[in-house]
């Protein structure tokens, strides 16, 4: 039963009818939990509100099911370790902690008393069960993969436009502070500034008024056009490699699927 379990609720890379109706399950209830978030901003009728509960309800006990159930059927997950540390290590996973902070919230008020502002807040956390999409699908393993890949590459060209966005700030600070002490009335103001005009996006809240001052903010606008569109180059570098290596060892595991002699599929 354990085994049957684990299999339905792992992912496994040949599912079963029963394992992929258990994803598109879970990933539906996600995405209707998300809307529920989503709906909570806005003035509801009460007939409303009260299904939405209702929802909240057993969407709460359905996730509290599967992650009881993970933990269960850990030491499968980890057969080379003791049940009980099998279980300890899913416990302290990624995967884990979201799904525990997916229905955390709903259970703290009915153990500690809580102020409705602090549980107001505690309830935005149930946005966090959009992660839990993570397991059925390969979309953030890979941008995760990407980002741990070059995380070398990425460390470096965020810390020159780091490096810039202090000096430019710093710079301005010290052109524009006299002209309009309101707006640059220190480093950090200065600093917002540096920050929107090295992206581009230009606020337009803060901006320099004496000739130098423009003078600078147009070289700063220009360095940041290059600057800014390092990480996202290195990031789509990282993407292609990506798609190229599992391209190629798709091809190999097609490859070892057929006969070498006579081509014929093995079975």
């Amino acid at each position: 039963m354990k085994e049957k379990l684990f299999e339905i609720i792992s992912s496994p890379e040949n599912p079963s009818k029963a394992s992929k109706t258990f994803d598109i399950f879970i990933i539906c209830l996600i995405i209707l939990n998300v809307i529920t978030v989503i709906a909570d901003t806005f003035k509801l009728p009460e007939w409303l509100s009260s299904i939405l509960w209702w929802i909240e309800v057993v969407s709460v006990v359905i996730f509290t099911a599967e992650y009881l159930l993970r933990i269960y059927t850990a030491d499968l997950m980890f057969p080379e370790m003791t049940p009980l540390r099998a279980k300890l290590k899913y416990i302290r996973s990624f995967m884990a902690v979201i799904d525990l902070l997916a229905i955390l919230p709903f259970y703290i008020p009915y153990i500690i008393p809580i102020d409705l502002r602090v549980l107001r807040m505690l309830r935005i956390i149930r946005l966090l069960r959009i992660f839990k999409i993570n397991r059925y699908t390969t979309a953030l393993s890979t941008i995760a993969d990407v980002f741990k890949r070059k995380r070398h590459e990425l460390l470096s060209s965020i810390a020159v436009v780091s490096m810039l966005m202090i000096i430019a700030a710093v710079l301005m600070y010290n052109i524009e502070n006299e002209a309009q002490p309101e707006a640059f009335e220190n480093a950090f103001s200065a600093l917002w500034w540096a920050v929107a005009t090295l992206t581009t996006v230009g606020y337009g809240d803060i901006y320099p008024v004496t000739a130098l001052g423009k003078i600078l903010s147009a070289v700063i606008a220009l360095l940041g056009i290059g600057l800014v569109a390092v990480p996202t180059g290195i990031i789509s570098s990282g993407f292609v490699e990506s798609m190229e290596e599992k391209h190629q060892k798709q091809e190999e595991h097609d490859e070892k699927c057929f006969c070498p002699y006579c081509g014929k599929k093995i079975k």
